[in-house]
């Protein structure tokens, strides 16, 4: 169990994370669209949206019957479905913790675009890594690898407050984040499992670390509180005193004992 629950990181350049907000609502609404069907037609959906390696690289395709969008289009539907509560819980959790330090760095035009890229690469990786996989892929956590993977280089000494186990500690982002990296990398090299898309994950971390340079604004920094960034805040002198302006062209007072020159 890791989960961040929330973060000492404010924002600094907007003022409601509403394309966070906006994507959290949309997989909620989802899900509970899924949860309203029965099981059969709740698989059906999840076969006609979910991204299917076999169907997008042209290995398999669906029956007539269960077409609801062109196979490249399933690369985006997929982000909205998820498998469960815990899958959906979890998810959105990392995603309303990091998501509006990201959405402030980005703007929200940006960040929209930067989502949705990270979750593309995500599924594109899963399938290039089983190009022939009939399983459908779905849930938001490649896109969410994205926003990791880009809070990483932005905020890595930002304190994050985590659930680990039964325990609620503030931790810096790049232990946090690192440690979910490690479980990544460690159940790919034990064989995956757990009907998990391990590879989904790492290519939507890579996406995310590749492509937070060129869509962040100019002025803000990679590796904050790192090497000291204009973003921190700088304290004001104490009350009562200033600094002396100091007249580089009149000439000392000369020491003790010793004339004007």
């Amino acid at each position: 169990m890791l989960l961040p629950l929330y973060d000492d990181n404010p924002k600094t350049r907007i003022r409601f994370q509403y394309v966070t907000v906006t994507i959290i609502a949309l997989c909620v609404l989802a899900f509970l669209g899924q949860q309203a069907l029965s099981e059969e037609d709740g698989h059906l959906l999840v076969l006609g949206l979910g991204a299917i390696p076999a169907v997008i690289f042209g290995y398999a395709e669906l029956p007539p019957e269960l077409f609801m969008v062109p196979a490249d289009i399933t690369l985006f539907t997929s982000m909205f479905l998820h498998a469960g509560w815990m899958h959906l819980i979890g998810n959105m959790l990392f995603l309303w913790v990091l998501g509006d330090n990201i959405e402030d760095a980005m703007g929200h035009t940006r960040f929209t675009v930067f989502y949705i890229l990270c979750g593309m690469a995500a599924a594109l990786t899963h399938g290039i890594i089983e190009p022939t996989s009939e399983v459908p892929m779905i849930g938001a956590s490649g896109a969410i690898s994205g926003v990791i993977g880009a809070y990483l280089l932005l905020h890595p000494k930002a304190s994050i407050h985590t659930l680990i186990f039964y325990f609620v500690i503030a931790i810096p982002a790049w232990i946090v984040l690192g440690l979910w990296i490690g479980i990544q990398v460690f159940s790919i090299f034990q064989g995956g499992g757990g009907n998990v898309a391990w590879w989904a994950h790492i290519g939507g971390l890579v996406a995310g670390l590749i492509l937070i340079p060129f869509f962040k604004h100019k002025d803000v920094e990679l590796l904050q509180g790192m090497t000291g960034t204009p973003d921190q805040p700088v304290r004001p002198l104490p009350r009562g005193i200033t600094i002396r302006r100091i007249d580089r062209g009149a000439k000392k007072p000369p020491g003790p004992g010793k004339p004007w020159g």
